[in-house]
């Protein structure tokens, strides 16, 4: 979502902005994978965000002290919700930050390149919207930008999101 380097500081960036304001529709996998609420830990974390984030930039999580990141991750802010592969290893994840509840964030989102493709990438995401709807949410939003997934839009408006704003914004730590 972001360079980490600094080459692109003052780009200019498309953000769309979005939200999901009615309980989302589950949707239905029969694979080997599982989904489930997880505490990570730092390393798992930070290895599993690089392989999901690499291809579209993502730094933020690899600009904060490692301090800052174990306090983060151990805290009651974040719910990351983990897709693991029938070996067991850790395919892709969804991250909410609930610090404005019943208001939540999605964060971070993604599956690894290997397994993009196959709708584990929806399925994630459908269990993961669910269980936060079901927590009390009254709204979930993200915001997304050019340096995304060209489908990122798209996955979240087939999962029930609505734009509420696009904006052309400079570059910055996401």
């Amino acid at each position: 979502m972001s360079v980490a380097s600094g080459d692109q500081r003052g780009a200019v960036v498309r953000v769309t902005y979005l939200e999901l304001r009615a309980p989302p529709t589950l949707r239905e996998y029969g694979g080997p994978e599982r989904i489930e609420r997880e505490r990570m830990t730092r390393s798992t974390y930070l290895w599993l965000y690089r392989r999901v984030g690499a291809s579209v930039l993502w730094d933020q999580r690899l600009a904060i002290s490692s301090d800052a990141l174990d306090s983060l991750l151990a805290g009651d802010a974040l719910a990351i919700y983990v897709l693991r592969g029938g070996d067991d290893k850790p395919i892709g994840f969804c991250e909410f930050d609930r610090q404005g509840f019943p208001e939540i964030e999605l964060k971070n989102f993604g599956v690894i390149p290997a397994v993009q493709g196959r709708g584990l990438g929806s399925w994630l995401l459908s269990v993961a919207l669910q269980a936060q709807w079901q927590s009390g949410a009254s709204r979930i939003w993200l915001h997304t930008d050019t340096w995304d997934h060209p489908a990122a839009v798209k996955i979240y408006e087939r999962a029930g999101f609505q734009i509420f704003d696009v904006r052309d914004e400079l570059a910055a730590p996401l």
